[in-house]
């Protein structure tokens, strides 16, 4: 397993009051599925009304309200991958 000084933080706000505390930990388990090796810590943290946002290492990737929706999960893991990791390969993920 790699330092964790040398693996990543990711960080899931996300609205209570709209629930999606399920939606959230489903895309942290898909995340640490695939990333097992590569993250340090992913957390989930309840935030502002409609708020769904996707931190990588403070960088949002992921913005519900400004990308017009929840991100695709394929879309997601390609878009961290290509920040974390970008010669993992990422098996169906990556088929167009």
């Amino acid at each position: 397993m790699a330092d964790d000084r040398t693996r990543h933080r990711i960080i899931i706000y996300y609205c209570p009051l709209c629930r999606w505390l399920a939606r959230a930990t489903w895309t942290v388990q898909e995340l640490l599925s695939t990333f097992e090796e590569e993250l340090f810590e992913v957390a989930l943290r309840p935030g502002d009304k409609g708020q769904f946002d996707i931190y990588v290492d403070d960088e949002i990737i992921s913005c519900r309200e400004t990308d017009g929706g929840f991100p695709e999960l394929k879309v997601l893991k390609q878009r961290i991958r290509d920040l974390i990791s970008p010669d993992k390969p990422l098996g169906h993920s990556d088929a167009q």
